[in-house]
């Protein structure tokens, strides 16, 4: 099994070989996103754990044109399972949500999520009704899975690295994101 930031290192490194945008996870996944490959293309949450799967799926559906990739937790899955109904009934067809799974709330302490019990996302996914959906623990596994699409579920070890907090307010991480996201000006 990988540790999650060389799996976000390769997400990234893949990400921006396929010219895509990026939501990042709130916490740990953010924070060792922004020290691996700190971007413009790269949206890192704040205060809205849960969310990052509906905004890159909003994302996804707002822009057909470009691929949109998002790295969510486990635990933050957990809390917005409805999501996976969503993305499966929408089916953007260029977007890929990727779903860490340490099996804990990462970022708040490590408390056990029940992914290191009984819960497969990668089932619950298939059951949702999103057809393509992959698990993986392998870094070769990872470069070949970045480029489908639907749901990917990466399995990696417990841990944050030591890595400091993102250096940009709420108000620079979104203004840049959307000089960056913004459909292209229609020509007069």
């Amino acid at each position: 099994m990988m540790k999650r930031i060389d799996a976000i290192a390769i997400i990234a490194e893949e990400a921006e070989s396929q010219d895509a945008l990026l939501v990042g996870n709130i916490g740990f996944p953010s924070r060792e996103l922004c020290v691996v490959h700190d971007c413009t293309s790269n949206f890192y949450m704040l205060g809205s754990m849960g969310l990052a799967s509906s905004i890159g799926l909003g994302l996804a559906l707002a822009r057909p044109d470009k691929r949109v990739i998002t790295l969510d937790g486990d635990g933050a899955v957990l809390m917005n399972l409805g999501s996976l109904a969503t993305i499966a009934d929408q089916h953007a067809e260029d977007y890929l949500l990727i779903i860490l799974d340490n099996g804990c709330y990462g970022s708040t302490g490590c408390q056990p999520t029940c992914t290191s019990r009984k819960a497969d996302l990668a089932r619950i996914a298939a059951g949702a009704g999103v057809s393509e959906v992959a698990t993986v623990s392998k870094p070769e596994e990872l470069r070949l899975a970045v480029r489908g699409k639907g749901v990917l579920v990466v399995k990696v070890e417990k841990g944050n690295e030591k890595v400091p907090v993102i250096d940009l307010s709420p108000e620079e991480i979104i203004e840049r994101f959307m000089a960056r996201s913004a459909p292209p000006s229609p020509s007069s």
